[in-house]
């Protein structure tokens, strides 16, 4: 089918072999590729109930059929597994310049199966797959990991994604890592990595997909930079990027802080975007190719963090470090956040696990010394976490297992053991939908439904009809994880849009009707996964925190009650049973 090669690669790390098997176009029309194709193989590749650590889990690579092409914020590849972290569903993603070159060796997905009994890199290309010795890698940070490996490999065009530290030590919440501040971030992609003894990956080839009309996608591209020219939010995004969200969740005090005891952080303008502008040389950055440039390159200009540059921090790493551990200093949160991108390390988690051992060290649970706001303390107890030392070692479990272990589930926060993002549900109701059914655990990024909630389209505290919406969302944008899309494009590139990018890319002529039904397609299938795994309706719930400690001015929770309302009509509009569960189950 246009748009893909119809090639799936399989490499085996046990005995270091590798094959090429067919993908049949009647998966990819159902599901095309992305996380369509990657929930696709989870189900068809790893058994029921196997083990996120045992070598009969795999690691699943995609692209999408828009990747390697002109279209804007194409530049995104997806990860797929089980997750070691909540032992379900497991997706992440990450921009920055990998996608073109794993779309250029070749393949529509690349399945890594076995656990290698030596310390490894792979090479991928278009030609063949190499296995290359990783013993003088293990030890290093992910940015000296990717630099040794791009020298040695030495190929033109040549992109490298990679695990630190945190990864190798199987720290559950390691990312997979690339242009040294680019994340696969959440569920811990690269805690698998490191159990297979696989330290890194190389993509280069030349291969080029074949599209159906490239006269069609380059008139697509033209309007929607032109459109994008004047659109407020691309502008927003390139002036100050997602820190901008701060002083917005501040305002609505939604913004997690204190380990979710507060909606508000009191001073939170020295952690906000326009205090960011002030303290560091900023300069936005853009994946190619894309007119929002929403990264920001940002270099500290003076005092103990002089010289440190990174791309960030994003309001995310901001709200865990800044909010829930009460850091009020945003050249401090972005020395946290380097600390993080070089150990490998999930930045919303990890903040979630240090404002969790405060609270634990403060009820007499854990022999720590440490308190809200103090960075040096946070610093060193990251590096415990990575290198699984004193207290560390059970964070390193998170938070399910720690909690568990320390007996404090009852103030634990997060939904089938993955936090929240930073938005707190008792203020913006529609994201308890999203955390309690988002099939990887509490995430904000498949549906985004904080932004109609914060934008008026739909009144925050509302919950009568909330799922019809919700859906509307999570739908359009679970298109958006099968070609791969950045998220950002959510104003601009709506259904009608989708269908004209599909057909210059695949061919395939689809109405807005005809699109819902892949995006339900995809979303079953995630379902159906969870479930074999486990997961009933008693799981689509919230911490219970969030029922019962008020937050804010107004003193605002989330109700069972109300959740349950969204919950029975968002099975309904699915077409779930009354417990969740598809009818093609």
């Amino acid at each position: 089918m246009y748009g893909f090669y119809n090639r799936l690669l399989k490499i085996n790390l046990t005995n270091k072999t590798y094959h090429v098997e067919e993908i049949a176009d009647e998966i990819l029309k159902k599901y095309l590729g992305g996380k369509g194709l990657g929930s696709y193989l989870l189900l068809k590749e790893i058994p029921k109930g196997v083990c996120p650590m045992s070598e009969d889990n795999k690691l699943i690579f995609t692209t999408g059929p828009i990747a390697d092409t002109k279209m804007m914020g194409s530049s995104r590849y997806g990860v797929f597994t089980k997750s070691p972290l909540t032992g379900i569903y497991s997706e992440s993603y990450s921009g920055g310049n990998v996608a073109p070159a794993l779309k250029k060796t070749g393949y529509d997905a690349i399945v890594i199966e076995g656990i290698s009994k030596e310390k490894v890199y792979l090479e991928i290309s278009d030609e063949r797959v190499e296995f290359h010795d990783a013993s003088h890698l293990w030890g290093k940070d992910t940015y000296e990991t990717e630099d040794s490996v791009l020298a040695e490999v030495a190929k033109k065009g040549a992109q490298a994604v990679v695990i630190g530290p945190a990864g190798e030590n199987l720290v559950r919440y390691a990312c997979i890592e690339n242009n040294y501040w680019r994340s696969a971030g959440r569920t811990g992609v690269g805690t698998v990595m490191g159990k297979k003894n696989l330290k890194a990956i190389v993509f280069h080839g030349n291969s080029k997909c074949e599209l159906a009309d490239q006269d069609l996608l380059d008139s697509y591209v033209k309007d929607l930079v032109k459109r994008g020219k004047n659109d407020p939010g691309a502008k927003a995004y390139k002036n100050t990027g997602t820190p901008m969200l701060v002083a917005i969740m501040n305002k609505v005090e939604g913004f997690p802080t204190q380990y979710w005891h507060k909606g508000s952080l009191d001073t939170w303008e020295n952690i906000s975007a326009e205090k960011m502008q002030r303290e560091m040389e900023v300069t936005p950055r853009a994946c190619p190719p894309c007119f929002f440039a929403c990264g920001k390159l940002s270099k500290i200009k003076e005092g103990p963090y002089k010289g440190l540059t990174i791309e960030g921090p994003e309001y995310e790493t901001i709200y865990s470090f800044g909010g829930l551990c009460c850091i009020d200093d945003i050249k401090a949160i972005a020395y946290l956040n380097d600390l993080c991108d070089r150990f490998g390390i999930d930045t919303i988690t990890t903040g979630n696990m240090v404002a969790f051992a405060i609270e634990a060290s403060k009820a007499g649970k854990l022999d720590l010394d440490i308190d809200y706001g103090q960075v040096d303390k946070i610093a060193r107890l990251i590096e415990d976490i990575v290198y699984k030392r004193g207290a560390g070692a059970v964070l390193a479990e998170g938070i399910k297992t720690a909690s568990k272990q320390l007996g404090l589930e009852n103030i634990a926060i997060h939904v089938k053991g993955l936090e929240p993002a930073g938005y707190d549900p008792r203020i913006l109701k529609g994201m308890g939908l999203a955390y309690a059914t988002s099939d990887r655990g509490a995430c904000h990024l498949r549906s985004t439904f904080y932004k109609p909630e914060l934008a008026g389209i739909i009144d925050p505290d509302t919950t009568e009809g909330k799922a019809k919406l919700f859906i509307e969302y999570e739908d359009r944008l679970a298109l958006y994880d099968a070609l791969i899309l950045c998220r950002f494009y959510r104003d601009i590139v709506l259904w009608e849009d989708l269908s004209t990018i599909i057909q210059a890319t695949t061919g395939l002529k689809l109405n807005t009707e005809e699109l819902r039904k892949i995006a339900s397609n995809i979303v079953d299938a995630t379902r159906i996964f969870n479930i074999r795994e486990g997961i009933t309706k008693k799981d689509d719930t919230l911490p219970e925190r969030f029922f019962e400690e008020p937050i804010g001015s107004k003193s605002k929770v989330i109700t069972r009650e109300q959740l349950e309302t969204m919950l029975s009509d968002y099975y309904s509009l699915r077409g779930w049973s009354t417990e969740g569960v598809p009818e093609r189950l």
